[in-house]
């Protein structure tokens, strides 16, 4: 039985954020939050003790963060389209891409929306455009999606250089609207959330497409554990907002966790009423336990679709999952 507890960090004065974009495990289950409002890296033990914080003011609009096998923490910074490599204790050790210099996609941040914003991207190109996450291969290749100003995976060798990409806009195999989250699995496949066409699509390492696994919304982000199930956080649709592929949202989809078989078989779903509300980021450590991590400043409350009351809801940590 699961057991989430939101208030499981224990923050010390004087250390704030509005949003926890993403979650990540590092050596030792350190739990390493990447955050905004401020924007900066914090660290903490499993038991929620506060380790350190870093990074603040360097990045412009943090998007995800990924722990590679060696410890490297990778940070995925969408406003200023770069990827940068750090020590745990946040020592710059490599950046990959041009901060501050988007990729020429034709992407406009400007005019009207049918379905969402990336449906402005003109055209696909290099790295990076408003990049979104990054995943470490078994080879230690570097994969990148590129989302909300492109419509790429791109893959890298582990010192940064590019090997080739994949990718257009659309709806079909082997294209995307907004690919937003990734992760490569033991055997090498690469699963790419394809948030805003409602599925998770899955790919050999030089980028074939294998299969779509449909049964999910709005995915952003993925984790597999070792067992090979994949864990999914699902973003709200409120009423009215429409998908690419499924129309307009009749009524409110409200933000969840599904859990897939290693063939994309739905295990579980977390969806319990209130149980969450802007998911954004996942993570297992070790022993099983599941972190979640939420937009919900950013997604729900500036806008005006949830009570201020609610900012607390950002980062729940499930135990006894197994």
């Amino acid at each position: 039985m699961r057991r989430a507890d939101a208030s499981w960090a224990r923050t010390p004065e004087g250390v704030t954020h509005r949003d926890v974009t993403d979650v990540a495990i590092g050596p030792g289950d350190q739990v390493f939050l990447f955050t905004r409002f401020d924007h900066q890296v914090l660290v903490y033990e499993p038991d929620g003790a506060f380790v350190r914080a870093w990074g603040r003011g360097v990045f412009t609009l943090p998007h995800a963060l990924t722990v590679g096998p060696d410890g490297s923490v990778y940070c995925v910074d969408a406003g200023d389209h770069s990827v940068r490599r750090f020590t745990p204790e946040g020592e710059l050790l490599q950046t990959i891409g041009t901060p501050g210099e988007p990729s020429d996609t034709g992407y406009t941040s400007e005019g009207p929306t049918r379905v969402h914003r990336v449906e402005r991207v003109r055209r696909p190109a290099g790295p990076f455009n408003r990049c979104t996450d990054l995943a470490v291969g078994p080879d230690g290749d570097l994969y990148v999606s590129d989302g909300y100003g492109n419509c790429r995976v791109h893959r890298f060798s582990p010192d940064g250089e590019l090997r080739h990409s994949w990718g257009a806009a659309g709806t079909g195999p082997g294209e995307f609207h907004l690919p937003h989250g990734l992760d490569v699995t033991p055997d090498g496949r690469v699963l790419v959330a394809d948030r805003e066409n409602d599925r998770v699509q899955v790919f050999d390492a030089d980028g074939r497409f294998l299969t779509a696994w449909t049964d999910v919304r709005r995915p952003c982000a993925l984790t597999t554990a070792p067992d090979g199930a994949v864990y999914v956080a699902e973003l709200w649709r409120p009423k009215g907002t429409r998908s690419f592929v499924r129309g307009e949202a009749a009524e409110d989809q409200p933000g969840r966790v599904t859990v897939l078989d290693p063939d994309g078989r739905v295990l579980d779903r977390w969806d319990g009423a209130g149980e969450f509300i802007a998911p954004h980021g996942i993570a297992r450590d070790s022993r099983g336990d599941v972190y979640v991590a939420e937009v919900t400043y950013s997604f729900a409350v500036r806008p005006g679709l949830a009570d201020p009351s609610c900012g607390g809801h950002q980062l729940q940590k499930f135990e006894g999952i197994g």
